[in-house]
Parts: C-alpha cells; structure tokens; sequence
C-alpha cells in the first residue's frame, strides 16, 4: 500500500533519523513538521488570503443566494462569476491539507514499520516523556503513558478550538463544520504517538500562520 512513497518514506528516514542524532526524536519530528510547513508556505499564503476573501464576498453571495433561491441553476452561475471576478477559488484554500497528506502518510509509515528500506526502523526506540513514539491510544491507555496521550489529546483540543473560532468568523456555517478541527483530537487517537504530535505541531502553525496573515 502506498509502494510510491517508499523512496520518499526511506529519504525521510534518514533525514530524521539525522535530525534525531542532534535533539532527539521528539524534536526532530518537531523540526521536520515545521519543515513541511515552510515548504508549502506559498499554499497556505494562498488559501489562508483566499479564504479572507471569500469571507469578505460572503454579503454577496447571500444577496444571490436570496434573488435567485428558486433557481439553483442561475444561483450557481452566478455565485461562480462572482468567485471568477474576485480571483477567488474554492480548490485553493484545500490545496495546502491535500499537499499535507502524503507528509502525514509518510510520518505514520515512519513509526509504523518496523523495517524501513531493508534494515531495522531505529526510529521506533524514540520516546516522548516516556511513551514509545510508535505506540497507540488503545496499546497504552491502561498503563502510565496514557497521560502523555491524554496531554496531547487536551493541546489539540485547544488548537482545534481556535481553528473553529477562525472558521466561524470567516465563514458562518452549519455547526457540523466548525466541528471538523476537532477531527485531529479522533485521528491521534489510532494513529502512532508521532503522527499524533505531527498533526498538533501542523494544526498550530496553522492557527498561528492564519493569525498573523490575517492581522
């Protein structure tokens, strides 16, 4: 499954694995999401002063959405020549979580396989206040290390509600997608404790990113 990652999982290995030799692996995945993040900087740039703008058209599209709510079809031409007008396009703001995926992908496979490129995933010996960084929820929630998932759990809360506050003050909506953030909290919960401090290092820079795009 996902064979076209396997060069750039075994590149990743290594540069982590050098990352690890200087601060731990913790802080090495730490240093590699932050990585991604100014890699795809332009992306985010992009969707982060893309979504402002589709905010600041949201008094339009109601008025459209009111002229022509008998007639979806106009409604949709028209809500589409207002977006084309502004510059502003919906694939845009998704571009930056889609181009995140095979990086997210390739940091679960990193502390998932116990074997990487033929020779034995030293990564996996990495702990994060003594919790293995390949271990899961479910494996370790009747022992001690549970409170280093619970930690995590409670900062990507955090986060995620600041993600759905932005959200709803950018784009008013139903309540099911100011829940979505809070989709990191499920998703640490059966994914290994690195991919899980992945997606909390991510999340936040996102909030942070938004925050100071936005100001």
């Amino acid at each position: 499954m996902f064979t076209f990652l396997d060069l750039p999982v075994s590149v990743a290995y290594h540069l982590v694995t050098w990352l690890a030799s200087m601060t731990g692996v913790a802080l090495a995945i730490v240093v590699f999401t932050l990585g991604v993040r100014l890699l795809l900087l332009p992306l985010s740039r992009a969707a982060t002063l893309g979504g402002k703008a589709r905010a600041e058209l949201m008094p339009r599209v109601q008025q459209l959405r009111d002229r022509y709510r008998h007639d979806p079809q106009r409604l949709q031409r028209e809500v589409t020549g207002l977006q084309r007008e502004a510059g502003v396009s919906l694939f845009t703001g998704c571009l930056p979580a889609l181009a995140q995926i095979p990086f997210f992908i390739m940091m679960y496979r990193l502390f998932y396989a116990t074997t990487i490129a033929g020779h034995p995933n030293m990564l996996l010996a990495g702990t994060l206040f003594g919790a293995p960084l390949g271990g899961h929820f479910a494996a370790l929630a009747s022992g001690p290390h549970v409170l280093v998932f619970v930690g995590l759990f409670v900062l990507l809360a955090v986060v995620a509600w600041f993600s759905s506050r932005w959200q709803a003050r950018q784009a008013p909506g139903p309540a099911l997608l100011r829940l979505l953030p809070y989709g990191t909290v499920l998703a640490a919960a059966v994914v290994p404790l690195a991919a899980g401090l992945y997606l909390l290092v991510t999340s936040a820079w996102t909030v942070v990113e938004r925050a100071v795009l936005l100001d």
